[in-house]
């Protein structure tokens, strides 16, 4: 009876011993945490006031990622003899001049990936690597301010595919009007008079069209974190159908000189290039789509790899 008591008191005082230690290592890590967030605010207010001062400012961020696999007569699965993989890899580039009385920023975004899937015993499938995401986008803006947060401002922006059809479709917006700097590295592009050129071969769904363009881009480094999100949306004057939007998302954390991990993603929506896809897959029979009918799905890509910063 007494082990007992005795290891019951053991166990209550380790129990209150152990709570004790967690109070104080919290009580000692709080003030810590403080002079953390008032470090990392000196650290902004300078990161500021050196985006303030003129010249230029360059940079780029990079995802590589893939992957490779192999069977050989792994009979539970319906191909036993197959290799698969995927590789692939994202740049985002930057070049900004940024002077007291104008500003000239300059992006591009690339986003290639190649898959294949390779069935050994079926001699007619596909044995290399083929296209998957294929990504290229450039722009332009050029302003001169008003203030420091408005900016009369041009705007050109270029996209495409590259891999394969090349400038089929591609799209170049031309647009002036105003641009917005609320805070340090968000940019807001407003151009209510702007011209969304499409081309494209043949007979197609393309249009071009007179709309609004309007550009969010935001890009931001936090310790070893690097991030950069860009909308981009085109509003047609002429019909919501020749209407679109694409979003696109970079994140990267750097774990040694440079190296890291990265993942990135990008969401679309745009009915021309939905409805060119529907009449290019039409089944024989099947009733072909319009404008009205399609259905314009949400475009997805992403890629999670190794990382690379400039």
């Amino acid at each position: 009876m007494k082990k007992v008591i005795l290891a019951i008191a053991v166990l209550f005082g380790t129990t209150s011993l152990f709570a004790q230690t967690l109070e104080e290592l919290k009580a000692e890590q709080a003030p810590k945490k403080d002079s953390i967030a008032a470090l990392q605010a000196k650290v902004d207010a300078i990161d500021a006031q050196i985006e303030a001062l003129p010249g230029w400012r360059t940079g780029a961020l990079g995802t590589i990622g893939g992957t490779l696999s192999g069977s050989d007569n792994w009979y539970s699965q319906a191909t036993p003899n197959s290799s698969a993989g995927k590789i692939g890899f994202t740049v985002n580039a930057f070049a900004n001049l940024i002077e007291e009385s104008f500003f000239w920023r300059n992006s591009a975004n690339v986003n290639l990936s190649w898959v294949k899937f390779d069935d050994k015993d079926d001699p007619t499938d596909h044995s290399d690597f083929e296209e998957a995401t294929d990504v290229f986008n450039i722009s332009s803006l050029y302003g001169r301010k008003l203030s420091e947060k408005f900016a009369i401002s041009g705007l050109a922006e270029y996209r495409t595919t590259i891999l394969s059809n090349f400038n089929d479709p591609g799209y170049l917006d031309l647009g002036v009007g105003a641009t917005w700097t609320p805070v340090t590295n968000l940019i807001v592009v407003i151009h209510p008079l702007n011209y969304n050129f499409v081309f494209s071969s043949g007979d197609t769904v393309f249009e071009s069209s007179l709309g609004a363009k309007i550009v969010a881009d935001y890009a931001r480094k936090i310790g070893n974190v690097k991030f950069k999100t860009n909308l981009s949306a085109f509003q047609s004057y002429k019909s919501s159908d020749y209407s679109n939007w694409t979003w696109t998302n970079t994140f990267g954390y750097t774990l040694w000189k440079g190296i890291g991990v990265g993942f990135d993603f990008g969401l679309r929506k745009n009915k021309q290039e939905a409805l060119n896809y529907a009449l290019s897959n039409l089944a024989d029979g099947a009733t072909t789509p319009t404008f009205d009918t399609v259905d314009n799905k949400l475009q997805t890509y992403w890629m999670f790899g190794l990382n690379y910063s400039l």
